[in-house]
C-alpha cells in the first residue's frame, strides 16, 4: 500500500496540520504503509527571508517529503498559514502523481489551493479528505464557485472534531467520520519533579492569545517564581510584542521553533502548558500534546478546546481574562498533589483517545477499503 499525504502548507513552518501529517506518516510507516508527503518547502536564502519574516526550519526536508513549491503568507480563518499558490506547482503535482502512482491519496484541508486543488483535479487514485478548520471560512465563498466541483472526487470524508465537521457540512453536506488529531505519546512521562517553568506553544497570531499571557506574566512571576518558555512564535515578533506591551521580560525564555523531540522534552520538564487562545480552534492539538507528556493545562474555555478538556486534566479560564489566567496558573502550580493528579489523568486520556497507533490503524482500514473501490475521480472524469 502506497499512500500520498497531501498538505497545502509549507514543511518549513510549524503548524498543527503540518505536525499532524508528519505524525500520520510516521504512524502509517510503522504499520508497513509506504508514504510520501506532498507539500510546500521554503529553502534558506534571501528570497525566503523576504516572503517569511518569521523563523522556520529551512534545511532540507526528509526523503519522504516531496516539495512542489514555495509558500506565501495568506490570512485565513484568523490565522496566517504558509500556503503554496504558485501556478507552477500544479504542473509539478501532475508529474508527481504520474511518477508515484499512489494507491490512495489523503488530502488535508481539500479546498485549499493550489496543491490540494491540483491533486483533486489530476488524481486517478481514491481520495480521502480530512477537514481541520472550524469557523465561518469566508474564503470558501470564492473557492466553491471556482473549484467546488472537484469535491465530488473525494471518496471518504473525515473531520478532526465535531466543530470541524459542522464547518465542512455547511459547504459540503454529507457524512463525516470523526477521527481526532493524533498525538505523539512519549514512552514515559513522569508528572513528578518538574522544573519551575510553564510552556506556551503556538504561532505568534492574535487568536493564540500570547498577548493575554504576557499581560498576566508579571503577576504569575511575582507570585510563583516560575519561568515562561515560549515555543513556536518568532523570537523577533515576541520581543516586539513584549516591548509594545511594556512588560518586564524577567523569567521569559523565547525559544522559537523547536523540532518535535525538543518540544516533547520541554513539555516533559514543565509544570503546565498555558493555552490562552481567543477562539478559532477546531481541536486542541497543543493541549493533547501536553496531556501525552503528563503535563496539565491551563487553557481558555472556548469551543474546540472544550472537546478535549475535562476538569480532571485542565483548568479552564474565560478567554482574554488576564486576572483569571494568572490566578489559575498560580493555583495549579501551588497545589502539587492536584497538579500531579491532573498530569496522570491527562496522560491516560491521551493514551486512550489520541494515540496514533489506534488512529493509524483506522486510517489503514479506510485505505484498504478504498483501494479495492473504483475511485470517484475516475467516475467523475
Amino acid at each position: 500500500m502506497k499512500v500520498g499525504i497531501v498538505v497545502p502548507y509549507s514543511w518549513s513552518f510549524w503548524g498543527a496540520v503540518v505536525e499532524h501529517a508528519e505524525l500520520q506518516a510516521a504512524a502509517l510507516t510503522s504499520l508497513g504503509v509506504e508514504t510520501r508527503t506532498i507539500m510546500g518547502n521554503d529553502p534558506p536564502g534571501s528570497f525566503t527571508r523576504v516572503l517569511h519574516p518569521r523563523l522556520g526550519r529551512h534545511g532540507a526536508p526528509p526523503p519522504d517529503v516531496i516539495p512542489v513549491g514555495r509558500s506565501v503568507i495568506v490570512p485565513a480563518n484568523s490565522s496566517l498559514p504558509n500556503i503554496v499558490l504558485s501556478p507552477s506547482a500544479v504542473f509539478r503535482i501532475r508529474r508527481v502523481l504520474e511518477r508515484e502512482r499512489f494507491d490512495v491519496l489523503h488530502v488535508h484541508e481539500p479546498m485549499t489551493p493550489v496543491i490540494n486543488v491540483g491533486v483533486l483535479a489530476f488524481a486517478r487514485s481514491p481520495i480521502v479528505a480530512t477537514w481541520h478548520a472550524s469557523g465561518e471560512l469566508g474564503w470558501m465563498r470564492i473557492g466553491m464557485p471556482l473549484w467546488g466541483n472537484l469535491l465530488d472526487r473525494i471518496d471518504y470524508r473525515i473531520a478532526v472534531s465535531e466543530r470541524a465537521a459542522a464547518t465542512a457540512q455547511a459547504w459540503l453536506p454529507g457524512e463525516y467520520e470523526i477521527i481526532p488529531n493524533g498525538v505523539l505519546i512519549p514512552p514515559e512521562a513522569n508528572p513528578d519533579d518538574r522544573e519551575e517553568q510553564i510552556v506556551f506553544a503556538g504561532r505568534h497570531e492574535p487568536r493564540k492569545g500570547l498577548h493575554v499571557l504576557l499581560r498576566a506574566w508579571p503577576e504569575i512571576r511575582r507570585r510563583s517564581g516560575l519561568r515562561l518558555r515560549l515555543i513556536g512564535a518568532d523570537p523577533l515578533a515576541v520581543r516586539l510584542l513584549i516591548s509594545r506591551l511594556r512588560i518586564d521580560d524577567d523569567g521569559i525564555d523565547v525559544l522559537g521553533f523547536l523540532p518535535q523531540e525538543e518540544l516533547t522534552a520541554e513539555l516533559l520538564r514543565a509544570k503546565a502548558l498555558v493555552a490562552p487562545s481567543l477562539g478559532g480552534e477546531s481541536f486542541g492539538m497543543v493541549l493533547t500534546r501536553a496531556f501525552a507528556c503528563a503535563t496539565p493545562v491551563v487553557a481558555s474555555d472556548i469551543p474546540g478546546y472544550r472537546e478535549v478538556m475535562t476538569p480532571n486534566v485542565a483548568f479552564a479560564v474565560p478567554p482574554e481574562n488576564v486576572e483569571a489566567l494568572a490566578q489559575a496558573v498560580v493555583e495549579l502550580v501551588e497545589d502539587e498533589p492536584r497538579r500531579r493528579a491532573l498530569g496522570i489523568a491527562a496522560r491516560t486520556l491521551a493514551q486512550e483517545r489520541y494515540s496514533w497507533d489506534a488512529i493509524a490503524a483506522r486510517l489503514a482500514e479506510i485505505y484498504d477499503l478504498l483501494a479495492g473501490r473504483t475511485p470517484a475521480s475516475a467516475t467523475a472524469a
